[in-house]
């Protein structure tokens, strides 16, 4: 995966790279699945940047509104992020037991969101898509 300028990226919504701001972005391009601040904090310590909860949380929230990143709501009673620019939009499946995470991706969705601005009116700015169920190995 090709790695963003996110010095440029930063400079571009206004925010200043710090080196946690860096670290963190880094830290979202890398990982597979949405993660939380306390892996967030854990993950930028063993990389030598030290920075407590609170402004991981701020960091988070700040990239969240400026559009690099976006919040994931799991029914877990956490948050989790990820980078906004990260592939293509895509969805989550999450298994109720293990707590397992997979992305997954679907060509039918566009078309229902046509839909719903065209039959509603509305302008449809975002979404979210979780399903929630057991993955492959917890069926065993």
């Amino acid at each position: 995966m090709k790695q963003h300028d996110y010095q440029k990226d930063l400079k571009r919504v206004n925010l200043r790279a710090t080196p946690a701001r860096m670290a963190i972005l880094g830290l979202l391009e890398k990982v597979k699945m949405p993660i939380d601040v306390s892996t967030v904090i854990c993950k930028i310590n063993e990389e030598g940047i030290k920075a407590d909860p609170a402004t991981v949380f701020r960091i988070m929230n700040m990239l969240t509104k400026k559009g690099l990143a976006i919040s994931v709501q799991l029914q877990e009673g956490k948050t989790r992020y990820e980078l906004a620019e990260k592939k293509h939009h895509h969805h989550h499946l999450v298994c109720e037991a293990c707590g397992k995470i997979e992305n997954v991706s679907s060509q039918m969705i566009p078309p229902l969101e046509e839909k719903i601005q065209s039959r509603h009116k509305f302008i449809v700015k975002r979404h979210t898509l979780e399903f929630f169920g057991l993955c492959q190995d917890c069926q065993k």
